[in-house]
């Protein structure tokens, strides 16, 4: 099904090259389209390596494998298959994965452990092991390729290819990073949501990288939703490589730290932020500010449920400024809340106050932000001091028409 281009699209950044990562696409042909399906990122000795993975009780052997092989902090590969998630696939699904990490392992000279899979497409169909292989050898021998390439080649329902980029400070050295997403459907927050991978030149300790992308997850793939459907796939991964000649990161204490977090935390952002863009027939990209909540963690719980709410949804959808519908979504979210004390506001414009409307509100201003495609929704508990940003997307028909033929 030919899909159109969002209308929050982004056009894809100038990203620069990383040291001791390389990149190549390749023709598995998971799916009957005549494009690269397969990405294979070339690590340097000595990469550090992070990750954040689903939750889910259904998760794919990829990630079964991913969990345990980052505990070790190293990496040399990383291997990306679009078209089938080869989750929900037995031991069939696993033998596919444990080929893959053998054929690459053997290729570079590396273990097992330092090789990391991730399959993203239709869940409940074997990774066709021939196929695999056979996309594997073309990229081993393939030209390299830039981020865009290699960003594209991991869509599935994606209408454009995204990427971001930061660079820090570190002493007088400067690192750089580049990171590249999938994600449109099938997104809600349960550690990282799609597949997502940063990539950097720093001298980076892998478990000051690990804490480092869990803080900044918690701030940003952790705080956006599309639809409310966490994937069995989802993983987001970061890459140190060390080539930069900074001073080691060892711990928050060394110097450069806060900054090189800072930019990580960026790049995190950037990234969440372009797949609420892309959500299935999305047309509003909708942030929705808590404040005054019992905790920042209330407040996000708080955020979520409304930004999962389709009464909302579809009210911003409708450029219906229906502020009741915020009411209830606050009140299902079963976090500490106090109706006489919640206020409500569209476009920085206040709808309702302490638990009551507005007596002057006029609803022409907020009616013509609703027309807009940025919309903002601030909401004050009124509790506390827990605060909390959540970016969701509206819901239109093209949701369904898009998630009825995704098999097709």
């Amino acid at each position: 099904m030919q899909i159109d281009p969002s209308p929050l699209a982004r056009p894809f950044p100038e990203l620069p090259p990383i040291a001791g990562v390389t990149l190549r696409v390749a023709r598995a042909r998971y799916k009957t389209w005549d494009r690269c399906d397969l990405t294979f990122a070339e690590l340097a000795e000595g990469t550090a390596a992070a990750g954040v993975f689903t939750k889910s009780a259904c998760a794919s052997s990829e990630v079964e494998l991913g969990r345990e092989e980052v505990k070790l902090g190293r990496a040399r590969a990383l291997i990306v298959n679009a078209g089938n998630s080869n989750a929900f696939t037995g031991w069939r699904g696993r033998a596919a994965v444990e080929a893959i990490r053998a054929q690459v392992s053997g290729a570079l000279g590396c273990t097992l452990d330092e090789v990391f899979v991730s399959s993203t497409g239709v869940i409940g169909v074997p990774l066709p092991i021939d196929k695999a292989e056979a996309g594997i050898a073309a990229a081993i021998e393939a030209a390299p390729c830039g981020w865009e390439d290699a960003a594209k080649a991991i869509g599935t329902t994606d209408t454009f290819t995204k990427g971001a980029g930061a660079s820090a400070m570190i002493g007088s050295t400067r690192v750089e990073l580049a990171g590249i997403i999938k994600g449109s459907g099938m997104i809600a927050p349960d550690m990282a949501t799609m597949l997502g991978y940063i990539f950097t030149d720093a001298d980076v300790a892998p478990t000051f990288l690990q804490e480092a992308l869990e803080r900044a997850n918690a701030a940003t793939f952790s705080c956006i939703t599309v639809d409310g459907d966490t994937s069995t796939s989802d993983t987001v991964m970061a890459f140190a490589t060390a080539k930069a000649g900074n001073a080691r990161i060892e711990g928050w204490d060394s110097p450069g730290a806060d900054a090189f977090a800072a930019a990580l935390a960026d790049v995190c952002r950037q990234l969440a932020q372009l797949v609420v863009r892309d959500g299935e027939g999305a047309r509003k990209f909708i942030t929705i500010r808590v404040s005054g909540a019992a905790s920042d963690d209330s407040a996000r719980r708080v955020g979520l449920s409304i930004a999962n709410s389709p009464l909302v949804k579809t009210a911003i959808a409708g450029e219906d400024a229906n502020w009741g519908r915020v009411v209830m979504a606050v009140g299902k979210a079963g976090e500490p809340a106090d109706r006489d004390k919640l206020s409500i506001a569209f476009g920085g414009v206040w709808a309702a106050r302490n638990g009551v409307p507005v007596e002057d509100y006029d609803e022409a201003p907020v009616a013509a932000h609703l027309k807009g495609e940025e919309i903002d929704i601030a909401v004050d508990l009124g509790l506390a001091d827990g605060r909390a940003t959540v970016w969701t997307c509206d819901l239109t028909h093209g949701y369904i028409a898009i998630n009825a033929d995704y098999r097709s």
